[in-house]
């Protein structure tokens, strides 16, 4: 079975055939647990997202902040596996025929073997991987492997990374581009930074795939301003904080969830 990398272009592609960013909201399998992870990215859709971007939970998140890094531990103390990881995946996808990405670290994906990986991913129903650690330089076993199973390869570009390397890593991906507005660790932010707009001109400059943006973003003023000039708006953390202020009552949480979602597609929007 072939992954849904074409199905993830259609998507984006359909966001801008209505003149708005796309929305890709993020959350860790198994938080807070594989079944109420499932349901909450299941409310994310419903509420607005375009895409949904499901981690791998690691226990050295070394890019993630305090709110991503506290989900992961839940997952993991809770014992979620790749099993788990491609599980959410699957179903998720299922219930909602929405582009479902892993985001993950590329240690696991090493040790579980990247054409195993790669070929467990697109058999759920994954669309591609996004793999913030794993240098274009190294990357080509991974993405032979991606490429044999329809799977998009998403290399993340940095505010400090050169013209030079920006064509590098544009190059070598697929899917999209996904910018981190500024220099740091996910989380939100009052200000999603210049930095990011900057980022997103020079980073078009070498490639024709959309170019997404991320970390920071977590309300809809912040998402519109981030849509007025990205093709996509990635949104985590805020997903996060809200399940883990309502851990114990779990219809509050998808309730919570799907509403943020509400809100960050109405804002995505107001930029057209």
């Amino acid at each position: 079975m072939t992954g849904n990398l074409e199905l993830l272009g259609t998507t984006l592609a359909a966001a801008r055939a209505e003149d708005r960013a796309a929305l890709i909201g993020y959350l860790p399998a198994g938080f807070p647990t594989v079944d109420g992870g499932i349901r909450a990215a299941i409310a994310m859709v419903e509420g607005g997202c375009d895409v949904i971007e499901i981690g791998l939970p690691h226990s050295d998140p070394v890019l993630d902040g305090p709110v991503i890094q506290t989900a992961d531990d839940i997952a993991l103390r809770g014992g979620v596996r790749i099993e788990g990881v491609l599980r959410t995946v699957r179903e998720v996808y299922e219930a909602t025929g929405a582009p479902v990405l892993c985001m993950t670290y590329w240690n696991p994906v090493d040790r579980y073997g990247a054409e195993r990986f790669a070929e467990e991913l697109a058999a759920a129903g994954g669309a591609g991987c996004i793999l913030p650690d794993l240098p274009v330089e190294e990357s080509e076993v991974w993405r032979k492997a991606a490429q044999h199973h329809g799977l998009a390869t998403v290399f993340v570009v940095a505010p400090s990374s050169r013209d030079a390397r920006l064509a590098t890593i544009t190059a070598a991906g697929s899917g999209f581009v996904y910018a981190a507005s500024l220099m740091g660790v996910t989380g939100t932010r009052e200000s999603v930074g210049r930095q990011a707009s900057d980022l997103v001109r020079r980073t078009r400059a070498s490639t024709e795939l959309p170019v997404c943006v991320g970390l920071g973003v977590s309300n809809a003023a912040q998402a519109a301003e981030v849509a007025a000039f990205a093709d996509g708006v990635i949104v985590g953390t805020a997903f996060v904080k809200e399940l883990l202020a309502h851990q114990g009552d779990e219809r509050a949480g998808l309730d919570a969830v799907r509403a943020l979602a509400g809100q960050l597609a109405a804002g995505v929007r107001r930029s057209g």
